[in-house]
């Protein structure tokens, strides 16, 4: 396949010159660098690349050129280039500008000139941008190939399991793409049940790794361990392990790592949690183009890694036992991993809605929660999201980049009381987007996948059935802590109780002298953090600092056993 394009736009010679030159200097032996001299010309150079299916990675752009502006013509090359990166360049006049942009078009950075020397000015920036390309564009790479059923609830799981792994993959959908239907018939499915007979359902996905091997319809941990991830502790004994890798985990391994203590993160799924599905977190400190919640987690693994710590991924935690001072994490295939110290940061998963026929579609049309790379499969299609808070607003907009349109169901009267403002204020300015105030999702019916949902309005009682292929759903917050056992005090929605919480709602869980430590659960040398804990913020600033924070409680712990 041909090099990724990067493209740079400026009407002045000796500026496009320039920039040409950095950029070449740099990255020209993996990219090709491609100039242009105006918004005109930069399209039909990306209509012609969109021709040719060749993919674009990053448009650097001039803002002040005649005819059209640099943000004009970023915001129409999102439809010949979806997923590349996007810069612009200014001068200090022009900052204002270049802030709107990133709320109005999505722009990814902005720079201004001069952006001498580089070294300092230009490629650190452009080095995170192309890297977080990289790591979630598969139309590039041809080492893991996912062939498999657009309904398929196990394929929708497996290309989830590896976005957030941040493990490039290529899609190919049965019934859609011949190259699809070729490997098939070539490696051949393997039938869903052991006799195989005529009529018998393929096992989906075909996971085709580099190698050569083929993954029939393969659980994540068969994935996991097939692409050389870690699934196994490497020690029988820790100072802390940490049970979950959202925010809050992830800064508690980055913490726990580099202040010596010997520290592993479980995670069953993949690292990120709530968060790494995001498509754009805009208000994190810090990052003031925003940035998206895979490019988050993947910095912080990276991190905690490079660091010391251990990922243990894709294993799912069924006990955590006592046994004097140290405390057995029970993974589920028996595996037990003994430590000092444990901190939960297993945060939540969206509450389920209860509404006739949609729980047989799950995985076919009725997800919870989506990840930043599905939204493409939504192309030229209407989508459904119920749930007003940021999650919806963020997945909201970034569904309406490729579906016809997309339709919010809210059963409040406004966003604003539970949205930030800035994502109001683009929803409300999307062309694409409607939002149904006072109303929910009663029904959801389809064969194979969902077909058609019942919307009622909650004022009138009026209902109306819609044909709808795709729902993402973003309500509430649910713990998973019924694994836990009885000694960890929870409220009556399974949130954990921590320091004084525990003196006030459940005093004679409690058995020691001292009182519990701020973030200690009422198991002595346990703690919490993040999404999972009661009372938390449910940001990821929050949970960052509860992770680093519980850290050195857990200090503090280990200094009297």
């Amino acid at each position: 396949m041909a090099r990724a394009i990067i493209l740079s736009v400026d009407d002045d010679p000796a500026v496009s010159a320039s920039i040409a030159r950095d950029l070449r200097e740099r990255y020209a032996a993996q990219y090709q660098i491609v100039r242009a001299s105006s918004g005109a010309e930069a399209l039909g150079v990306l209509d012609e690349l969109a021709k040719r299916d060749q993919p674009v990675a990053l448009i650097i752009s001039d803002y002040r050129m005649p005819e059209m502006t640099g943000i004009e013509l970023l915001r129409q090359a999102r439809g010949p280039a979806p997923d590349a990166k996007l810069v612009l360049l200014t001068a200090y006049a022009d900052t204002d500008a270049a802030i709107t942009a990133i709320n109005e078009i999505g722009l990814d950075h902005y720079l201004m000139k001069p952006w001498s020397p580089p070294e300092e000015r230009l490629y650190p920036v452009l080095d995170d941008l192309l890297a977080a390309w990289e790591a979630t564009n598969a139309s590039r790479y041809a080492g893991v190939r996912v062939v498999g059923h657009r309904w398929s609830e196990q394929s929708h799981e497996a290309r989830t399991f590896l976005a957030r792994n941040h493990v490039p993959y290529q899609w190919l959908e049965i019934d859609r793409d011949p190259e699809a239907e070729r490997l098939v018939s070539r490696v051949g499915a393997a039938p869903a049940d052991a006799s195989g007979g005529a009529g018998a359902t393929p096992r989906w996905p075909l996971v085709l790794l580099p190698d050569g091997r083929v993954l029939h319809g393969p659980t994540l941990l068969e994935i996991a361990e097939a692409l050389g991830l870690q699934t196994r502790p490497l020690a029988t004994l820790y100072d802390l392990v940490i049970l979950g890798a959202g925010p809050a985990g992830l800064a508690a391994a980055v913490y726990g790592a580099s202040e010596g203590l010997q520290t592993a993160v479980v995670e069953r799924a993949a690292p990120g949690g709530q968060a790494g599905q995001s498509s754009r977190i805009e208000n994190y400190l810090g990052f003031p183009n925003g940035l998206s919640g895979t490019d988050l987690s993947h910095r912080a693994v990276t991190q905690a890694r490079r660091l010391g710590a251990e990922m243990v991924l894709a294993r799912d935690v069924v006990a955590l036992e006592t046994r004097g001072s140290i405390h057995a994490v029970v993974l589920e295939d028996g595996t037990e991993i003994e430590t000092r110290a444990v901190i939960l940061s297993t945060g939540v998963s969206y509450r389920m809605l209860e509404a006739p026929g949609l729980a047989d579609l799950t995985g076919r049309g009725v997800f919870y929660g989506a990840t930043a790379s599905e939204a493409r499969t939504t192309e030229g299609d209407d989508v459904y999201v119920v749930g007003a808070a940021n999650s919806a607003g963020q997945a909201t907009l970034h569904l309406a980049r490729y579906a016809k349109r997309v339709v919010m169901v809210v059963r409040g009267t406004s966003l604003e009381a539970s949205m930030s403002q800035y994502l109001v204020d683009r929803i409300k300015a999307a062309d694409n987007i409607e939002v149904r105030f006072e109303t929910e999702v009663v029904g959801g019916a389809g064969t194979d996948h969902l077909e058609q949902l019942t919307l009622r309005h909650r004022g009138s009682g009026a209902e109306e059935t819609v044909g709808a292929s795709w729902l993402y759903i973003f309500i509430g917050a649910q713990p998973r802590t019924d694994w836990l056992p009885d000694t960890v005090a929870r409220d009556a929605h399974g949130f954990l109780l921590t320091g004084p919480e525990i003196t006030l709602l459940a005093p004679d869980a409690w058995t020691l002298r001292r009182p519990p430590e701020l973030l200690e659960t009422s198991l002595p040398g346990v703690f919490a953090a993040g999404d999972v804990r009661l009372g938390s913020m449910k940001r990821v600033a929050a949970a960052v600092g509860e992770g680093a924070s519980a850290v050195n409680l857990v200090h503090r712990y280990l200094e009297t056993v």
